[in-house]
């Protein structure tokens, strides 16, 4: 029992004679290694936040840069397509108006020679006429008349029918100059020269005349007549 109580006190001598770890001391082994880990630690944060916010810096960069070279090349893209519709717009209106004009002028063309065809035709039918065929030779003047000539020559064809008959008389007319003097979109003045071969029964020899006349051409529908015919000196 003795010898039990020597033991408990020399174990509490052994006890309270150990020295007590300082925790917070550095130099204490297990606290100087929680520390300079904690520090190394911070210092992988650090480093991992500065490199993530470099990365994030340099990814906006980049799509900065990207979004500005997009723009530049869109810009320009547009600018073309601009340019290309305005040229397509311009020559389509310039071929427009081409058409237009050349359909114009063929039109115009074809008027001018029909008013001076048929002038020609009309000097031709009024100084060619048989007496054989006076009839119908008239009735062709008639046809090709309007306005106050048709009028006019419609109440004279019967007698100069009858004229033409009795005299025996046979004229041939040639054309051998005619040209338009004027015109507008209706009509036409045109002159014609003819020269003239004319018999008869009272003069068997062709005698031979120079005539001018100034024939007045009017637009009927898609043809035209003669309105109107004077001898010109």
């Amino acid at each position: 029992m003795a010898d039990t109580a020597h033991a408990a006190r020399r174990v509490t001598r052994q006890l309270t004679d150990t020295p007590a770890i300082d925790t917070a001391s550095p130099d204490a082994p297990g606290v100087a290694a929680t520390t300079q880990s904690d520090h190394q630690d911070s210092e992988t944060i650090a480093d991992n936040t500065e490199n993530d916010a470099a990365d994030t810096t340099e990814t906006s960069t980049a799509q900065e840069i990207s979004s500005a070279t997009i723009r530049q090349r869109v810009q320009p893209s547009r600018r073309a397509i601009a340019t290309v519709v305005a040229a397509t717009i311009a020559l389509a209106t310039l071929a427009g108006w081409l058409t237009l004009s050349a359909y114009h002028a063929h039109q115009d063309q074809r008027q001018r020679q029909l008013f001076l065809q048929t002038g020609k035709q009309a000097a031709l039918n009024l100084t060619t006429i048989d007496w054989q065929q006076a009839d119908t030779d008239v009735q062709r003047i008639v046809a090709s008349a309007t306005g106050t000539f048709y009028d006019d020559f419609s109440k004279r064809a019967q007698p100069f029918i009858d004229v033409v008959k009795q005299a025996k008389s046979k004229s041939v007319g040639s054309v051998t100059e005619a040209g338009i003097e004027s015109e507008t979109p209706d009509d036409a003045q045109v002159l014609v020269a003819v020269s003239v071969k004319t018999t008869n029964s009272g003069s068997p020899d062709q005698s031979s005349r120079a005539w001018r006349m100034r024939i007045v051409v009017r637009k009927i529908g898609n043809d035209a007549k003669v309105a109107n015919v004077e001898f010109v000196p």
